[in-house]
């Protein structure tokens, strides 16, 4: 019987051994993840941690120093070209592995594979699929890779991460992948295409087409140009107004029956877009000339707008080389400095809001997905069967048809919104092939204007606004990307799809993109409409006017301007909406007829600055104001609205008040009497007391506690222990500091071009990926306060300065 008590044990032992090495409900494997030698506990980074490393690698050519400073930040120094990007690699994969990893994975719709069943990630994944991710990171890799010397980078990026990878230990791996269970695969160059459409879809991937085809039910086509139109009556251009153009190049010719077929259609496609990238994904930027600063010299400055994540989106670093040294931020999974200055110019980005992205409506012969009408014929589609891996499940087989207007991004299989014989087919620009990541190379060691615009020529998707400016006293912006030629009106709807007449006819010709290149006063844009209702292209978009009017007339008042001025533009929360819309509106409103603490809210935002100050009221105050004012202006046509719809910008609908304080929003069509502004605006302000009074009792209406604007992490919820909460920030999307509760300024950098050049930037986060290093988020509490730190261009003699606190030595194997 003694063998019985022996037998009980190992087989408890063996259970526990068995479940402990394996993952349960999401959970992770216990055994690895407690494990003292490879466990999370090795992810705990001593404050003193030694980054000093010798080190003797395969795929060098030559020797590269790399001097660590006291905020992480590498500076690297290398004898030949291509160990620069070695070197780049090697950093990015051993301080942002996860993250680089994740973000292509995300692109490659492969999230399920890692998070396991859940049907809204397997939706995203498919969708990413169908939107064209892969395939046209597959057709940007074949471009990447046709320039020898491009390739040549590429090829010694990718090696460097994979060394990396290749001597990675257990204990090392970042803490996600031991948490979600999974190793990394090695780097490719493919990985670092599918990065480049990560940026493409953040920042050239919003539209509103499908809201648009179905608010066409409630409204007519001058309403939605009063509602959506993107001729602000207030926008700053970045082309100044009044500038002549020529005539266009490419003059696309409307269908004949568009007004029946496309304008007046009410379609039954009533479809809910998924995977949509927020509209925020904006940025500032602008460049004042010599003439305009106290020093005589250039400054450029560029804060770029996008979701806030921990780990940090950039990680900031100095490559130098005998033919380059630049500084500035990089993207981790991609090579080359993005935003920075080397020894003789500077430059940035912000987005073009151009849309580029439309669907048609395509008509199937049956469910097979096999032919579709097209042409006055049932033509073959191009079908493929797409492999979607789940953790934990089986695969799932999504059929995709491809037709001569692109791939079909919704379908029957894919949503229950559609019959079974219709679908949506989708042009993106950003599915065609293109070297954006290459172009940095040439960016970041341009000498002058000729060579930042050879540069930015290799630009197609995203479409930014790329700004300059050199040691030579001249600045520029062009607005750069592949933009389609449209007839007035082409792809604000959904169209349709049975013939080529609706496609798409050419692009716009590259020179005649809106640009501005000069010696003196300044360049600027924010994400507006980059030229007056002159240009002679039709170019929808999802422009936001306010930030742009704001800094361009700060710009125009300026006159000995120093970098510490434009770090206070680039930190203002001034509304300029709220500057037109607060005194019109509080004369629309009865003050007497308001009662308790109504009263006191109607005169707190009369005294009110329109500065959105974190520790003030009246930004909370006017933004609930503002959102009871918009439900109650366009809440009942909405409404009536089947299927997905969008909401116009507080811009359009006070400058459409400015212009006929009686428009066609105002009245209720629910009821029977015609509504006065005066009567919705006394009702609104009265319904926001009431949630203001609610908000009160638990955070004082102060901005700040209202907004609770954080920093998340990557994984969002499941990792909340990892996110940076509570700053105490202001302003909102209206303002140039636009710090929104998830979004804000990623990055700012204020560069002044002068003999030594003297250069500030901040991001919010810090440059290791792990939270459990002291470099994490420690970058965050300064750039919430509103500090910089100097960007120091180090020159290999100062290997010895006390800023420098480690070093790194990479030799040939």
């Amino acid at each position: 019987m003694r063998i019985l008590p022996f037998v009980v044990s190992t087989l408890i032992t063996g259970a526990l051994v068995f479940g402990l090495q394996h993952k349960w409900n999401g959970i992770p494997a216990l055994g690895p993840f407690f494990s003292p030698q490879q466990g999370f506990w090795q992810n705990a980074e001593p404050s003193d941690h030694d980054y000093n490393a010798s080190l003797h690698l395969p795929g060098l050519q030559g020797k590269a120093t790399v001097y660590i400073d006291k905020r992480l930040v590498p500076h690297v120094f290398a004898e030949q070209e291509a160990d620069a990007y070695f070197v780049q690699g090697y950093l990015h994969a051993k301080f942002r592995l996860w993250q680089m990893e994740f973000q292509t994975m995300a692109a490659a719709g492969r999230l399920a594979e890692i998070l396991g069943n859940n049907p809204d990630l397997i939706k995203f994944d498919r969708s990413q699929r169908r939107l064209g991710m892969v395939t046209g990171a597959r057709k940007s890799l074949e471009v990447m890779e046709a320039d020898p010397e491009s390739k040549k980078y590429f090829d010694a990026y990718t090696a460097g991460v994979n060394a990396w990878i290749d001597n990675l230990t257990a204990g090392q791996l970042p803490v996600e992948y031991k948490i979600l269970g999974y190793r990394p695969e090695r780097w490719s160059n493919f990985k670092t295409a599918l990065f480049s459409k990560v940026m493409a879809k953040d920042l050239a991937a919003y539209e509103r087409d499908l809201e648009f085809t179905n608010e066409r039910s409630v409204f007519n086509l001058a309403q939605m140009k009063v509602l959506y139109g993107d001729l602000s009556d207030s926008s700053m251009p970045i082309v100044p107004r009044g500038t002549a153009f020529a005539a266009a190049g490419i003059v696309p010719v409307a269908p004949a029956g568009a007004d029946s077929a496309y304008f007046q259609n009410d379609t039954s496609l009533r479809v809910t877009p998924v995977g949509k990238p927020l509209r925020e994904n904006g940025s500032n930027n602008w460049a004042v000339a010599g003439n305009k600063t106290q020093s005589g010299a250039p400054i450029l400055c560029n804060d770029p707008h996008l979701s806030l994540t921990l780990p940090s989106i950039w990680f900031e670093m100095q490559l130098s080389t005998p033919t380059m040294n630049v500084y500035g931020c990089t993207f981790p999974g991609a090579p080359s400095v993005i935003m920075g200055f080397n020894d003789s110019v500077a430059f940035g980005t912000t987005n073009a809001m151009r849309d580029v992205r439309d669907y048609w409506s395509i008509r199937f012969r049956d469910a097979s997905k096999k032919e579709y009408w097209y042409n006055g014929e049932w033509t073959p589609t191009e079908l493929r069967v797409d492999t979607i891996r789940i953790a934990g499940s089986a695969p799932l087989f999504d059929t995709v048809a491809t037709t001569a207007f692109g791939p079909v991004m919704y379908d029957a299989s894919f949503t229950s919104e559609l019959p079974g014989d219709r679908a949506l087919a989708c042009r993106w620009t950003a599915q065609d092939g293109g070297n954006e990541p290459g172009l940095f190379f040439l960016l970041n060691r341009a000498k002058n204007y000729d060579d930042y615009r050879r540069a930015i020529s290799m630009l197609k998707t995203p479409g930014q606004n790329v700004v300059f400016a050199s040691k030579s006293g001249d600045i520029a912006m062009w607005q750069q990307g592949k933009f389609p030629a449209r007839w007035e009106g082409q792809g604000l709807y959904v169209m349709p799809g049975e013939d080529d007449s609706y496609a798409w006819q050419g692009f716009i010709p590259e020179e005649e993109n809106p640009h501005v290149h000069q010696d003196s006063g300044f360049v600027q844009s924010a994400n507006q409409r980059p030229a007056d209702a002159s240009y002679p292209y039709f170019i929808p978009g999802n422009y936001i006017t306010p930030r742009g009017v704001t800094i361009a007339h700060t710009l125009e008042a300026a006159q000995g301007a120093t970098p510490q001025q434009m770090m206070a533009l680039q930190q203002s929360y001034f509304n300029s909406t709220a500057e037109d819309a607060v005194p019109f509106l509080l004369r629309s409103i009865n003050r007497s007829r308001l009662e308790g603490k109504a009263q006191e809210y109607f005169d707190e935002l009369a005294r009110w600055d329109f500065v959105e100050k974190a520790d003030g009221r009246a930004a909370t105050i006017y933004n609930v104001f503002m959102d009871s004012l918009s439900t109650s202006l366009l809440g009942d046509e909405l409404t009536r609205v089947s299927g997905a719809s969008i909401w116009p910008d507080d811009q359009a609908l006070v400058e459409a008040l400015l212009r006929d304080s009686a428009a066609f929003f105002v009245d209720d069509v629910r009821t029977p009497e015609t509504e006065t502004l005066e009567q919705v605006a006394q009702s609104a302000f009265e319904k926001a007391a009431q949630t203001l009074e609610a908000e009160e009792r638990t955070n004082g209406l102060v901005w700040w506690k209202y907004k609770k604007a954080s920093i998340r992490h990557l994984l969002r919820d499941a990792l909340s222990p990892f996110w940076h909460k509570g700053l105490e920030v202001g302003g909102s999307g209206a303002t140039p500091n636009a710090i929104k509760q998830f979004h804000g300024p990623s990055w700012r950098q204020v560069i002044e071009l002068s003999q030594k050049t003297l250069a500030y930037g901040i991001y919010p986060g810090g440059q290791s990926g792990n939270p459990g290093s002291r470099f994490y988020d420690n970058f965050t509490d300064d750039w919430a306060r509103g500090n910089y730190y100097e960007l120091w261009m180090m020159t290999a003699a100062e290997a010895s300065d006390r800023r420098v606190l480690w070093t790194m030595t990479f030799n040939p194997s």
